[in-house]
């Protein structure tokens, strides 16, 4: 009788390893796939800083020469091309611009709006590389744009 046993129990063992690793395996995928998510999050959350403490910088050099811009002569659209000149404010705009593409990446820019001693700064930047759920959402989100209002 023990000798029909153990003949019934070979092979079992090694099916009990092979969905030990399987089951593994699969953990493991999960897990590389959570550290990608987890990657993409922080370098987008790493860009948002960045554009905030740009938006910050640029409004320090609008306070540094608030009779322009109270006067808007910051001012600056999305779409508009860097300023030339040699005024503090054309260098001002011109550098927090290329500063902008040196830490958002190439297609980032900015624009200043003011209204007296409001002014709006927004950052905008390409954030295709954000963890969204479909490819959908992915291109819709492919803007991603950071809004500062302050007080001159």
């Amino acid at each position: 009788m023990k000798a029909a046993s153990k003949l019934k129990q070979r092979g079992v063992g090694l099916i009990e390893v092979l969905i030990a690793v399987l089951v593994l395996s699969i953990g493991l995928l999960g897990l590389a796939g959570l550290q990608l998510r987890t990657l993409r999050n922080n370098q987008s959350a790493l860009e948002r800083g960045m554009a905030v403490v740009e938006t910050h910088a640029i409004a320090d050099a609008m306070r540094a020469d608030r009779a322009n811009a109270i006067l808007s002569r910051f001012d600056i659209t999305l779409a508009a091309g860097d300023p030339s000149g040699t005024l503090f404010r054309q260098v001002a705009v011109r550098r927090w611009r290329q500063n902008i593409v040196a830490s958002l990446g190439v297609g980032a820019t900015g624009s200043i709006a003011c209204n007296g001693t409001v002014c709006t700064i927004v950052i905008q930047w390409d954030d295709t590389r954000a963890s969204y759920a479909s490819a959908a959402e992915r291109a819709a989100a492919a803007t991603y744009s950071v809004s500062t209002q302050v007080q001159l």
